[in-house]
């Protein structure tokens, strides 16, 4: 749904400074919102939190909000990608009085997923103290419901308004965490819960006065469940191989045992996740520019051919999408590999500005450049998504999985010098294969447009 992004450009492109940087910086909490709030919270928090609380205290902090963060998108992700389907498609057929009740409905499933994973892990799997449990379920199941409030953050209009709830969210986390450092793991939680909360609840306000309408057909998301199983399939897979290789370095040697069973490696964590921020200039610039410039010429296609378009209409119309898709992506390299040779050369200053150790060097080098990789396979998986090739897009997120984990179980056993040669391997050949289906659907547009995706034919 590109919907917003064109809000964003026409801000963009107002004639002053001021217009730019607004539009870029509303572009950069709606595409990167929840994981831009977590790190730069939980990085913070960490910093000013250390003084103030004993490191045991700080370290069960990190590694349940880490531990939330991460298996709550994957958990999620099936209700996410189904619930967006769902929702783009009623943005298309005009029925958005159905969207509080998908809202409702979503949120439903992932409480049931709170319950059914964070619960019995944290009360029976761990260590923790009683009133740590109990923090540390409540900050999963917020997590979870931001991941499920956010399929909407594309599709409303009041983009200024998100870009509060997270700014306000943020500066309550760390105040809150800082004020209750004192009172140890359940302090800092309950701190940074609070200002979960408010973007949640904030977002949902602001969703809810966008589409004010009744609550109706509760059970139509399940419904869409048997319909789009592949669907639900990629938004697993795809959170999955994005986390695997973290799974996988949390078994090394050097990893670290928290409260009796959250296993962690925190030089490979905090170096990756500092590598990820690299991106979010590219995941702007998309949602800003790219995805509307794309969006326009397959609307223009599709929409022309609904309309009993001739030939020499939808050939020139399909080399319009071929050179819009090859002009993103060209200015996707051109950005997302400028930041990365920077971030790369740089790697020794930014290490020291996060005030992590400089053995993370390494590590942080090569995550760059898997990110710039993992960048540009995203873009090939979205193309998938657009054309409706589910199938093939599965195979992608696939292929992503097994490829991450081989390749970093594989560079782990050789030991230290070798940690984050997997992911980046593992990103690069992902974007290679994701290359050439996405070519091949590319180059037969018209084709699955008749045939291939028609449902009539069939």
């Amino acid at each position: 749904m590109a919907g917003i992004g064109f809000a964003l450009r026409k801000l963009a492109r107002r004639d002053d400074l001021i217009g730019v940087l607004q539009g870029y910086a509303h572009a950069a909490v709606i595409s990167s919102g929840p994981w831009l709030f977590t790190i730069l919270s939980l990085g913070t928090l960490s910093i000013l939190s250390q003084d103030l609380t004993a490191l045991d205290e700080l370290v069960r902090f990190r590694v349940i909000v880490i531990y939330n963060f991460a298996f709550s998108v994957v958990l999620t992700g099936p209700v996410v990608l189904v619930a967006t389907r769902f929702l783009a498609d009623a943005i298309y057929c005009r029925t958005v009085a159905l969207a509080p009740g998908l809202l409702l409905a979503g949120l439903g499933l992932t409480y049931g997923i709170t319950l059914a994973t964070a619960v019995p892990f944290y009360l029976f799997a761990t260590t923790l103290e009683p009133l740590e449990k109990a923090a540390a379920i409540i900050d999963f199941a917020l997590v979870a419901g931001i991941w499920t409030v956010s399929i909407f953050l594309s599709a409303l209009k009041d983009f200024v308004a998100i870009t509060v709830a997270f700014a306000v969210g943020m500066v309550v986390a760390l105040g809150g965490g800082v004020a209750l450092a004192p009172w140890g793991t359940v302090g800092m939680l309950g701190g940074f819960s609070l200002g979960l909360a408010l973007i949640k609840f904030g977002l949902i306000a602001r969703i809810l006065a966008e589409y004010p309408h009744q609550v109706t057909r509760l059970h139509a998301l399940l419904a869409s469940f048997g319909r789009f199983w592949d669907l639900a399939l990629i938004g697993l897979v795809s959170q999955m191989a994005i986390w695997v290789d973290k799974w996988v370095m949390w078994s090394v040697p050097e990893r670290e045992m928290v409260a009796g069973a959250m296993a962690v490696y925190p030089a490979y964590d905090s170096a990756m996740f500092v590598a990820y921020l690299t991106i979010v200039p590219a995941l702007t610039i998309f949602t800003v520019n790219v995805e509307t410039h794309f969006f326009e010429n397959y609307q223009k296609f599709y929409k022309d051919i609904q309309g009993h378009a001739n030939y020499d209409g939808i050939i020139s119309n399909h080399r319009q999408i071929i050179r819009a898709v090859l002009d993103s992506i060209r200015r996707l390299i051109i950005l997302q590999g400028a930041i990365s040779a920077s971030c790369i050369f740089l790697a020794p200053q930014i290490i020291g500005l996060f005030r992590l150790n400089y053995l993370q060097v390494g590590m942080f080098r090569f995550g760059v450049l898997g990110a710039f990789f993992h960048t540009l396979f995203l873009f090939a998986t979205v193309l998938m998504a657009y054309f409706d090739l589910r199938r093939r897009n599965l195979f992608l997120q696939l292929v992503f999985l097994a490829l991450n984990f081989g390749a970093t179980s594989l560079f782990a056993a050789l030991g230290f010098p070798w940690y984050g040669y997997g992911y980046f391997l593992a990103s690069l050949v992902a974007f290679s294969v994701a290359y050439l289906v996405a070519a091949d659907a590319l180059a037969r547009l018209p084709y699955l447009a008749f045939i291939g995706n028609n449902p009539s034919v069939h």
